[in-house]
């Protein structure tokens, strides 16, 4: 396991923030990952876990023992009949994930792609796009218990998914690092496609049954046209989560503005578009310094290059605060704060 001493992290961030770490370890195999906590504990420093860098902000230095998660690994494990389980390393790149479903034919993640992070992080936010979450498609993950200083298997309904939710962010929230995940896959054509606009935009194309290509090509094209390039402006995709409210307060909004986007989440609440809240404040291409949220997606917060964690998240804290005085709604930060 390499250690690197009072370095800096800007390269392993998507929002580009330098800040030093007092310790930078790369776990590449899964015997470094006990090495590593049992090191953290010897310098009495905090340990945090870093996967992509593609779901954090940096607001100051990390006076901790950051342990970056580098597991390879990328293998059909099991076939059953049209069930294709494919086990991956937590430090697997999601895109590289993706991309192997594709070649190998295999639908259920295709609505995933261009997500950022590594494959290890997805279950702890249950990332999710376009009407499909990772628990949709997740058989099992592995491990290290750090109240037991031992691996574990846990299941889907270990983790206690929900929306942008897991066991891994509640009640467990520190406890496990993830170093193997595995998803339950289809040979079977299975396309997902809840979103109007996604029906329209193959339409447009002539395409009336989608192949598994055609479904990725679009996600694609979609997801391009509205988030920045990662490597010419740093940012964390989506910053907010959409909020779940009551159904009263829904309709409330829907009364006075027709053109709002609201689903239904079931058990009396709706879902909100937090872009759509954000974009009607007023927000939508505003930029303080470097600091801005993204022109065609409010729901995107950027560095335009110096901005700082602390000044991205007082942005985001005004964002917060104009959109409760507005509808009377408390959007969340998807992003962790570190």
């Amino acid at each position: 396991m390499e250690i690197l001493r009072d370095h800096d992290l800007k390269a392993f961030n998507s929002f580009g923030i330098s800040s030093r770490a007092a310790v930078l370890a790369r776990a590449c195999f899964t015997t470094d990952v006990g090495e590593g906590v049992r090191m953290a504990l010897q310098e009495q420093l905090p340990l945090k876990i870093l996967g992509g860098g593609s779901n954090i902000l940096l607001r100051g230095e990390q006076v901790a023992f950051v342990m970056k998660m580098e597991i390879p690994g990328l293998e059909i494990t099991r076939r059953d009949g049209a069930n294709v389980y494919v086990t991956a390393g937590a430090g697997c790149e999601w895109e590289q994930l993706i991309n192997f479903a594709l070649s190998n034919h295999l639908w259920g993640i295709e609505n995933l792609t261009l997500i950022p992070g590594r494959v290890g992080s997805s279950p702890i936010q249950n990332i999710g796009a376009y009407g499909v979450e990772l628990k949709d498609v997740f058989h099992s993950l592995v491990a290290y218990d750090r109240h037991t200083s031992g691996f574990v298997e846990l299941g889907r309904d270990d983790c206690r998914f929900g929306y942008r939710q897991s066991i891994f962010k509640s009640a467990a929230k520190g406890r496990y690092i993830i170093t193997q995940v595995t998803l339950k896959l289809s040979l079977e054509a299975r396309p997902v496609l809840r979103y109007s606009h996604l029906n329209e935009a193959l339409s447009v194309r002539g395409i009336s049954n989608p192949e598994l290509t055609d479904v990725v090509e679009l996600i694609r094209s979609v997801r391009q046209t509205k988030l920045p390039d990662p490597l010419l402006i740093g940012s964390a995709g989506s910053f907010f989560k959409n909020p779940v409210v009551k159904n009263g307060i829904a309709d409330v909004i829907k009364a006075s503005h027709a053109d709002a986007p609201v689903f239904d989440a079931g058990s009396g609440y709706s879902k909100l578009a937090a872009g759509w809240l954000i974009e009607q404040c007023g927000w939508k291409g505003f930029r303080d310094g470097d600091a801005g949220v993204w022109p065609h997606q409010a729901l995107v917060l950027v560095n335009y290059g110096k901005a700082t964690g602390v000044e991205l998240s007082d942005l985001a804290n005004r964002i917060i605060e104009s959109v409760s005085d507005r509808f009377g709604v408390d959007l969340e930060p998807e992003v962790n704060f570190w």
